[in-house]
């Protein structure tokens, strides 16, 4: 099948609803903790471990990438996501889930690093940006799903063969299969990569250009201040409005529906705007959330606020990364795993606000993730900035 057949799209968009599913880990910790009886700290080790892999393996898929190829290391991303789905359904001992868990977290990484640039070789010669962003829209679809297909399996109104809310994974698990057979079916032609393959020292040298570390730092940023919105933002309503907990949950739930929302948005509006004028209007959307947080007392303010951070920060993953991609193109597959890399920041940014809100109260937590929107603003020079090959669509 040629790669500019449009067709070729549909089995790497089922590929991004396959990454969706890490985002399970969420809902899903929150019942083992409640069946298994454990503390918030342990309990908690679950969806830090995805973060953990994403630091561990994203440089090594770059360069496995070098040697096999793009299809083949998302198709391993695959089968690793698959048999982590599979482990569920024998039990939920804390063995068993820590191990399926870990699993996730490292089918993730190598599915972060490698189908990003998968989709760089289909749309060849196409809008970059605003194709990842479809993905990204894919993508949350499955995050929205887990906690609803959990709740409806842990319902006493359906039969879930003993498994109550983990129905979850078998359901994921066939569509991922469904993703792997499409994908191993269709034919996507990559160019060879010239020379011998990059070792570890080439691929961390490469963040010696000022695109790319600022780039690195500008991902670190993205999935701080994602991360960060999803701790806080029910906080800040608790402290500042006095909601109980099971109120204040629906601004997690806003914020994610204004992500997907700027996503959906975002893949259109790529093909009509410039990078640089997108980034730039996600960006001051996000700023102004900032301030909004910081000083908002009152539930809409604060509910107007989280919808600004969600709809904002839905692009400028996709943006930054289409950058430093287009930036170093005989790089991709070396530059893709450290962007992906970058993804600890997921670890950090909440780690810094932990200490920030103990001192000074959620508004401390606001200030930090306030920063990293800073960053983001310093940034936007480099978004469309001419380097080889193609910018903005």
């Amino acid at each position: 099948m040629n790669n500019n057949n449009k067709l070729v799209l549909i089995p790497v968009m089922l590929c991004f609803f396959a990454m969706g599913f890490v985002d399970l880990v969420g809902i899903a910790s929150n019942y083992v903790k409640a069946d298994l009886g454990l503390t918030d700290s342990v309990a908690n080790i679950f969806p830090s471990l995805v973060f953990f892999w994403f630091l561990i393996f994203s440089v090594p898929t770059g360069m496995l990438m070098n040697r096999i190829g793009r299809k083949r290391t998302v198709l391993l991303s695959l089968v690793v996501t698959v048999l982590a789905l599979l482990l569920p359904i024998f039990g939920e001992s804390f063995g068993i889930m820590l191990v399926a868990f870990s699993l996730l977290g490292i089918g993730n990484a190598l599915m972060q690093t490698s189908l990003n640039t998968l989709v760089a070789t289909v749309i060849r010669g196409g809008n970059l940006a605003a194709t990842l962003n479809f993905g990204q829209f894919v993508k949350a679809i499955a995050s929205f799903m887990a906690p609803y297909i959990a709740m409806w399996g842990a319902s006493a109104s359906i039969p879930s063969f003993g498994l109550e809310w983990r129905i979850l994974f078998p359901i994921y698990m066939s569509i991922g299969v469904l993703a792997s057979l499409l994908l191993l079916s269709t034919s996507i032609e990559e160019e060879p990569i010239e020379g011998k393959p990059s070792s570890f020292a080439d691929c961390f040298r490469l963040l010696g250009k000022p695109i790319v570390l600022l780039s690195f730092i500008a991902i670190m940023c993205h999935v701080g201040i994602d991360v960060g919105t999803n701790t806080t933002a029910p906080k800040l309503l608790i402290e500042r409005v006095g909601l109980t907990l099971n109120e204040a949950a629906f601004a997690t739930s806003l914020y994610f529906i204004f992500r997907t929302i700027g996503s959906l948005t975002g893949a259109f509006m790529l093909h009509v705007v410039k990078n640089r004028t997108f980034f730039i209007f996600s960006v001051t959307l996000m700023a102004l959330s900032m301030a909004g947080m910081f000083f908002g007392q009152t539930r809409w303010l604060l509910y107007t606020a989280i919808a600004f951070v969600g709809f904002g920060n839905a692009n400028v993953f996709t943006l930054v990364f289409a950058q430093a991609l287009q930036s170093v193109p005989d790089k991709q597959n070396e530059v893709s795993g450290l962007m992906i890399m970058g993804l600890f920041g997921g670890t950090v940014f909440p780690l810094l606000m932990g200490f920030a809100s103990d001192a000074a109260g959620q508004a401390g937590a606001v200030a930090v993730m306030a920063v990293g929107v800073v960053y983001l603003l310093s940034y936007i020079p480099r978004v469309g900035a001419a380097v080889t090959g193609k910018q903005e669509g």
